[in-house]
């Protein structure tokens, strides 16, 4: 580790943190304003539920080509690079008018987004092990835990004051604050490979020696579509609670920040399990207890026991689970790299990012007046992550340092 990371570790680390959490930021932040954004362009809640979609299918796209980018020219370029067409895609939300324009719009600021999340990781990559990895992917994710917890309840505040248009006018505001933080304080942790080519051809090649690694692909497939849970309740939690189960924004809001918390508290949990247990270890728990709990989930709706309570409760465990879910299979995913730690964590974050657009587009396409398309895609990426784990238990063996 090089002395001037060690010097500024937290600072370091909260702006790497800051850097994975404003695509996350940007997507709790307006969860509240669905149905305000629906009225105001005269359209449907399922419609407006599209530009969560298209957030989702920017960000897997825009990562791979960040990833090549941050390879070759360094950590720091592509990054400020990234959040220069995140604050004018922000600032071009407050003045659109048309709803496919908006979606358009998020697509945009996911392009601009998603290199802090790719830089972020191929970064931790740089300075760790896989062991001390996945500690500080657990800081990295207190911060980007602290999103879901604050977004929700910052965007009632501003619907309850303002309109929605201030919640993009917020956002531009924090992506040039952590424009200036990147550009003036965070120490460059590789300053890139000047041979890299960015010709079709190897940029090919260099995805395809990843994806092709037994270990990455396993590990980014069990934590992607253990995900998928994740963003299915971020597509369909505004309609749940706020139409459904008929809470305000401001209570919406609060057992938004309820939920998230589950995550905060798994990921600082993560860091005192890891001195006793493998990252692989710890997922495959993670993962029963997901599935059992997406399981639950439907028990409750089949037997009409699922009232608000019962509902929060069920989605705090669930995203319990996630939490230990993430930060492992990412680090274990990544070990295997270190020369082409940015082509990894874009393949690794497109890949996320792409099953959670499907897992969002989904709920949106079945969306019926009750909660059964957001809980039944939990359910079932859940279980489809814990079937997977075991596969790769059995056939796939990891060289954790």
């Amino acid at each position: 580790m090089s002395s001037s990371l060690k010097n500024n570790r937290k600072v370091t680390l909260l702006i790497l943190g800051l850097l994975s959490a404003i695509g996350p930021f940007s997507i709790d932040l307006y969860l509240p304003a669905f149905d305000v954004i629906a009225e105001d362009f005269n359209t449907s809640v399922d419609k407006v539920q599209l530009t969560l979609t298209s957030y989702f299918i920017g960000i897997a796209f825009g990562q791979m080509v960040y990833g090549p980018l941050l390879d070759k020219y360094g950590r720091k370029k592509p990054l400020l690079v990234g959040l220069a067409i995140y604050f004018v895609a922000s600032l071009m939300c407050i003045f659109t008018r048309d709803i496919n324009h908006l979606i358009f719009l998020r697509f945009l600021q996911a392009l601009g987004s998603c290199g802090g999340m790719v830089g972020a990781r191929a970064m931790v990559t740089d300075y760790y092990s896989s062991r001390e990895a996945a500690k500080v992917f657990s800081l990295l994710m207190l911060v980007i835990g602290v999103s879901p917890i604050l977004a929700p309840s910052i965007g009632a505040f501003m619907l309850t004051h303002f309109d929605w248009h201030y919640i993009f006018l917020f956002l531009a505001v924090l992506s040039l604050l952590i424009f200036i933080a990147t550009a003036f304080l965070l120490p460059e942790s590789y300053a890139g490979n000047k041979d890299f080519s960015l010709a079709p051809k190897s940029i090919i090649n260099n995805f395809w020696q990843v994806i092709s690694n037994k270990v990455f692909i396993s590990y980014c497939l069990i934590g992607s579509i253990a995900s998928a849970g994740t963003y299915a309740y971020l597509a369909g939690s505004s309609f749940v609670m706020q139409q459904y189960f008929g809470l305000s924004k401001e209570q919406y809001g609060l057992a938004f920040a309820f939920v998230a918390s589950a995550m905060v508290i798994a990921t600082q949990l993560n860091r005192y399990f890891l001195k006793k247990h493998s990252s692989e270890q710890i997922s495959q728990l993670a993962n029963t207890w997901q599935a059992f709990i997406g399981v639950l989930m439907i028990v409750a709706l089949l037997t009409n026991t699922l009232t608000f309570p019962v509902t929060l409760i069920l989605i705090f465990f669930f995203l319990f689970g996630h939490g230990f879910i993430f930060p492992n299979t990412s680090a274990v995913a990544l070990t295997p790299f270190k020369s082409l730690a940015g082509s990894a964590s874009a393949l690794l974050g497109c890949i996320q990012m792409a099953i959670g657009a499907l897992a969002s587009a989904v709920v949106s396409l079945l969306h019926n007046e009750t909660p059964w398309p957001m809980l039944g895609v939990m359910c079932a990426g859940a279980i489809l992550s814990l079937i997977l784990h075991l596969i790769v238990k059995k056939n796939v063996k990891t060289s954790v340092e």
